[in-house]
């Protein structure tokens, strides 16, 4: 019987792992352990790092993993190269479970940057009102930015100050929706809005959001990852498990 690793932290990651609890495969969900109170899986739990590449090609051979599913978020891009080294070490078929990423539409105003520095050197010189909707790991980037006024939305509450000396901060867990953004970005007079393009439905708000109320976004596009199968549909991926995966396709 097949057993599969899921790479998870998405929304993704969780419907895939209702599906494979539902069909009684042997599955187990891997959290990377960054959110105090992740969502509960229908699977078997771990939560933590398998320590780089190696780590976790030696994971997979200790448990008799057969098929890897990536269900990381798009910008976890660390985590998704280990995966592409370790099974191909460990000679395990793998394939990336992920959204497509969002396309601007007429009304949006977005600017294109390739990374999180690139978001922060996009910012004007003069102070504005930005809304940081990134997550907490890249904040440092904008801390020369000190300029600006920045409401930032975390999952969890923030564990150590954060490096800025203006800022708001709002904790709450997706997904969201337009008419409530909107009044966020209202409520806090934003003039700008900094994205990651993840993709999805759940975070997409901000973005209808902005497009309603004629905000720039400055979207961050999508870190490079080594080339890998990736399937955006849930049929895809349960599809390539029952056939190209225990073929080592």
């Amino acid at each position: 019987m097949p057993r599969i690793l899921v790479l998870g932290g998405t929304s993704e990651a969780s419907r895939l792992a209702r599906a494979l609890a539902e069909r009684g495969d042997e599955a187990v969900f891997s959290y990377a352990g960054r959110t105090l109170s992740p969502v509960t899986q229908p699977l078997p739990t771990r939560i933590g790092g398998f320590g780089g590449a190696d780590g976790l090609a030696a994971y997979l051979r200790h448990e008799k993993v057969t098929a890897v599913i990536d269900a990381t978020h798009p910008f976890a891009a660390q985590m998704s190269t280990n995966a592409v080294h370790a099974c191909a070490q460990a000679d395990i078929p793998l394939a990336a479970f992920e959204r497509a990423p969002w396309q601007a539409a007429e009304g949006d105003r977005w600017q294109h940057v390739p990374d999180i520095e690139g978001a922060a050197d996009a910012l004007p010189d003069g102070a504005r009102r930005v809304f940081l909707a990134i997550g907490k790991q890249n904040l440092g980037a904008f801390a020369g930015k000190a300029q600006h006024h920045y409401l930032v939305r975390l999952v969890d509450p923030p564990k150590a100050p954060l490096p800025f000396a203006d800022v708001e901060v709002v904790i709450a867990r997706g997904p969201f929706e337009a008419d409530e953004d909107r009044a966020l970005m209202r409520k806090h007079r934003i003039d700008i809005i900094v994205a990651k393009n993840s993709g999805g439905t759940g975070a997409r708000a901000k973005l209808d959001a902005a497009r309603a109320l004629g905000l720039p976004v400055v979207m961050i596009d999508r870190p490079k990852v080594p080339a890998r199968k990736t399937c955006a549909r849930l049929g895809d991926i349960l599809h390539w498990l029952d056939h190209s995966a225990r073929l080592g396709v």
